[in-house]
């Protein structure tokens, strides 16, 4: 056993190995640059007076990503959101297994209002689909996960993870290229040493922007079960994997070696009752970090207490309303995503129904709880039958943690204002993509006579959805992901 748990090495394979996937030479094209920056529709708002920092500001439309037709492929459909940690860089996954990175245009910074736009920094294949030998199981290429690291020079670097493997990404930027070489030719070629007649000095000459994303690490080998969360530790040193049954501990530099700090697997599978659904690392505090399970609990682990954190520190459960016990209640309850606070002080917990806002003093109750679409529990059984009910929303904090956000059906998404205690229901829709649009709250009616703004619970798509969505870390800007579109959305100012 490590100084962090029990030692999980990287198994190596069998032999004879299996014949390798023969690598693709193309790529297929994402929908978001397809169009080439297709409809980047920025707002010039003049003289709208500043909202005050109560939850009561209007929020506007931004910019959508992505091609507007119907014909959407799956390989489009975006799986993961996620800004840097200053803003300037908001990274998208996708079910095809790309990375898309945004950066804010230096213009609309400094433009009166600032504006929050974003235009294509970089595209490439980050993960391919395979396939395991051993189970005879196909390995989906869909990204899971994207994570950012601290930036510490020019270069920026992201972890991003589908269902078996992590890899840890350089994005660096070239405009210099080096000409006259003695050793090689133009077109790159070696040289004959005998032809080298006389020697010459390399020149340095400009060319146009570059920017090039290189794989650095491949951290594989170590998941039996599908990973569902990756966090970067505030050392920056060391990041978890987490699965349906164990959370890994690795460090950035070492790829053939991961600790294992987290195993909730019974010795008979029979008697499994609930999984791992989501974790991660306290923002300041590099020996805590926190895991969620399919049965509403949170619980909170201190690596300087226990090498294998098998026994929490704290658990954190809210108990069950008996008067809503129903036959989905144990789905219902199943925490699809937790997120600490920026302080690290707080957190929240996603669950079908609500969200839920935990003082980490206190672990018998939320000291917040936000209904998200109560009026969807009268339809519980028909959600069962589509599948919806297994639905995974996650949820995110504003950067002064006084806001939080989440998703919803048929493109709706709600922001919940802490202070003022005010929500408001707003659509990412296709129809509101014009300049000083601002987004209308809506609402839903349950049943009774339905009012002129109000839609029928009846009439949701619980085919869009909003699963997937990141607060930009210093402003009011949120980015949305619907199906293959990414919607930037800002307060209005």
């Amino acid at each position: 056993m490590g100084r962090w748990g029990r030692q999980s090495p990287v198994l190596e394979p069998p032999d004879p190995q299996p014949p390798p996937i023969p690598p693709r030479t193309f790529m297929r094209q994402s929908s978001i640059t397809k169009i080439g920056n297709m409809l980047n529709t920025a707002i010039n708002i003049n003289g709208a007076k500043k909202p005050q920092s109560n939850g009561e500001a209007s929020w506007c439309f931004s910019q959508i990503k992505g091609a507007l037709d119907d014909d959407v492929t799956d390989a489009d459909i975006i799986s993961c959101v996620e800004f840097n940690h200053d803003g300037e860089l908001l990274a998208t996954g996708d079910k095809g297994g790309r990375v898309v990175i945004f950066q804010r245009d230096p213009a609309s910074k400094t433009a009166n209002p600032r504006r929050g736009e974003y235009n294509v920094y970089s595209t490439f294949q980050s993960h391919e689909p395979e396939f395991d030998y051993l189970k005879s199981l196909e390995i989906e290429e869909k990204i899971n996960k994207i994570r950012w690291l601290h930036q510490k020079n020019p270069v920026h670097f992201l972890l991003s993870t589908n269902d078996k493997t992590v890899k840890l990404w350089k994005v660096s930027e070239r405009d210099k290229s080096f000409e006259g070489y003695n050793t090689k030719e133009e077109n790159g070629l070696i040289r004959d040493p005998q032809n080298v007649t006389a020697l010459r000095v390399p020149s340095v000459k400009q060319v146009p922007l570059m920017v090039e994303a290189s794989p650095r690490r491949t951290f594989a080998n170590a998941h039996t079960y599908h990973i569902n969360s990756i966090s970067v530790n505030s050392d920056q040193e060391t990041f978890l994997s987490a699965d349906d049954l164990r959370i890994n501990l690795w460090h950035l530099e070492v790829v053939n070696q991961s600790y294992n700090i987290v195993d909730i697997k019974p010795t008979n599978m029979e008697e499994l009752t609930e999984v791992i659904t989501a974790a991660e690392f306290h923002p300041t505090e590099c020996n805590v970090f926190v895991y969620s399970s399919s049965k509403g609990t949170i619980r909170l682990c201190d690596m300087r207490s226990a090498a294998l954190c098998d026994r929490h520190s704290k658990q954190f459960e809210e108990p069950e309303n008996p008067t809503n016990r129903s036959f989905f209640s144990e789905i219902i309850s199943s925490i699809s995503d937790v997120k600490l606070s920026n302080s690290g002080r707080y957190m929240i917990s996603r669950d079908y129904l609500s969200i839920k806002v935990w003082d980490l003093h206190m672990e018998t109750k939320p000291i917040e709880t936000y209904p998200v679409h109560e009026y969807l529990r009268a339809k519980l059984c028909s959600l069962y039958e589509n599948d919806c009910i297994f639905d995974k929303f996650e949820c995110c904090w504003n950067g002064k943690d006084t806001s939080i956000m989440t998703g919803s059906y048929n493109n709706f998404f709600r922001v919940f204002d802490r202070n003022s205690k005010k929500d408001v229901t707003l659509e990412a829709s296709r129809d509101i993509i014009k300049p000083k649009t601002v987004l209308k709250p809506r609402k839903v009616c349950t049943g009774g006579k339905r009012k002129k703004d109000e839609i029928s619970v009846d009439c949701l798509d619980f085919n869009k959805k909003i699963l997937h969505t990141a607060w930009h870390p210093e402003e009011n800007i949120i980015a949305v992901a619907a199906t293959n579109n990414l919607f930037i959305f800002q307060d209005k100012f």
